[in-house]
């Protein structure tokens, strides 16, 4: 901890010299709060202080409801005022008509420095996530339980007239046996690392339907064997092994990690639906999987003229249902099929046991991003077209919204005059968009990582 403390003296020192502040009082109250909250005051306190932060940057002012664990003096808390104070006026809270950009960029290192530190949670917060991950399932269950028909039907509708290219490619690939699988870097289910992933012992009865073992197991057929690999039937399938890995002290990320047979196989379909959107120019334009940057720079020019705006969606991929994204393919049965037989439908949860999943696909599954990416973009584009009038076909509005809306991962663009009618969508779906990281007000805008204020890099 000596060492956090010294790393956090010196750049608060530095970044207070930079705007011409003392930060001799901030320093204390640092010492003194990590002495008695230890070092979560740094990981967790101080990043709540940003979230709050940036709130209030983008609705204009500072309230009541916020810096809660923070003394206030007049409107603004105490705690890091000399650059606070630089941003809104300290007597009623309101944002500064000029506002000094380093002393943004100056409380957000301050509060984030720790944020993303590598260090495990506790076993309570480590073991809510895990509750979390099954309450959401149920969740999702019971929202779209309750989803209206007529919005299912437009849902599809929209689907089909944005992604009816790609998916007809893909149904042409499937049966043309055109798809070649390949085994990922990363852990699976049963245990099989590296080479050893290439002597697959099982194959599911799912998978056998669409994508036979002596096809895609061997190299040729010289080398079948079919005593070698076990075909199981559903009920006997490996469930995915969800775990926790390092995010933040306040909550660890949870993944799943796939068996070898699905994780060979959804790697294949993704290399194929990947190329296939990224030869599409106007859909390629709206949705991306390996290149944040079109994110970030539409999230400055947002910043600047306000016409963007950026949303971000909490637990987005355990939030998309199984039942929506085959929604998504309706008409496309192979892609459909396919879909299905490398999903996982149990998951092994720490504490909870195997449980039955609604979800899609947990964080983990290789076709978990891009597909999660489609459902958004879908929903984006019926929020735009329902405030645009349902005379312009989806395709059309695509067309239109080129630079305007773009989707990667749970990270979305969309201009301001269509933030509410998108975001009401989302819900409607089970989705749940994070409103701490979500802006649209004022001249903060955040996406893929990246921070601007008014054009500029916080």
């Amino acid at each position: 901890m000596k060492s956090h403390l010294v790393l956090m003296r010196t750049i608060l020192q530095e970044l207070g010299d930079g705007c011409c502040t003392s930060t001799t009082l901030d320093w204390k109250t640092i010492e003194r709060r990590v002495e008695h909250e230890g070092l979560e005051f740094l990981t967790i306190t101080l990043p709540s202080f940003a979230k709050d932060f940036l709130k209030c940057l983008d609705q204009g002012y500072v309230d009541s409801t916020h810096f809660l664990s923070f003394k206030k003096r007049a409107c603004l808390p105490a705690f890091l005022q000399g650059f606070t104070s630089l941003v809104f006026d300290s007597q009623s809270g309101l944002l500064l008509h000029t506002p000094e950009i380093s002393a943004i960029h100056s409380v957000l290192q301050i509060c984030n420095l720790f944020s993303k530190v590598e260090l495990p949670c506790s076993d309570a917060r480590e073991h809510a996530a895990f509750r979390q991950y099954v309450e959401t399932d149920k969740e999702i269950q019971e929202t779209f339980a309750s989803i209206d028909p007529i919005l299912m039907d437009e849902f599809k509708e929209v689907s089909f007239s944005l992604w009816r290219e790609i998916f007809i490619e893909m149904d042409e690939s499937i049966y043309n046996g055109d798809i070649v699988p390949k085994h990922g870097p990363g852990a699976t289910a049963d245990g099989i690392r590296g080479n050893a992933k290439f002597r697959q012992q099982q194959w599911t009865q799912r998978l056998e339907e669409l994508f036979p073992h002596g096809e895609f197991v061997f190299p040729n057929w010289r080398y079948f064997d079919a005593d070698r690999v076990e075909l199981l039937e559903p009920e006997n399938e490996l469930p995915v092994r969800v775990i926790s890995v390092p995010k933040t002290q306040k909550t660890p990320r949870i993944i799943a990690i796939e068996p070898a047979c699905m994780q060979y196989v959804q790697q294949g379909l993704l290399e194929r639906l990947v190329m296939s959107i990224e030869r599409h120019d106007s859909l390629s334009v709206l949705i991306g999987f390996d290149d944040q940057v079109p994110n970030q720079e539409l999230a400055r020019i947002g910043s600047q003229d306000g016409s963007l705006a950026t949303l971000d969606l909490s637990e987005a991929s355990d939030r998309v249902s199984w039942p929506l994204v085959q929604a998504l393919v309706d008409r496309h049965p192979l892609f459909k099929e396919a879909l299905d037989c490398t999903r996982s439908r149990r998951a092994d949860v720490p504490g909870h046991g195997v449980i039955p999943l609604f979800k899609y696909a947990s964080m983990g599954s290789a076709l978990c991003f891009p597909v999660e990416a489609m459902v958004f973009l879908t929903i984006v584009i019926m929020g735009i077209r329902r405030e645009r009038g349902y005379h312009i076909s989806p395709r059309a509005l695509s067309r239109e919204m080129r630079g305007k809306v773009r989707v990667y991962g749970d990270d979305i663009i969309v201009p301001v005059e269509y933030v509410r009618s998108v975001v009401s969508l989302l819900e409607a779906f089970g989705l749940k968009v994070n409103s701490n990281k979500s802006f649209w007000t004022g001249k903060f805008r955040e996406s893929c990582g990246k921070e601007f204020y008014d054009g500029r890099d916080v």
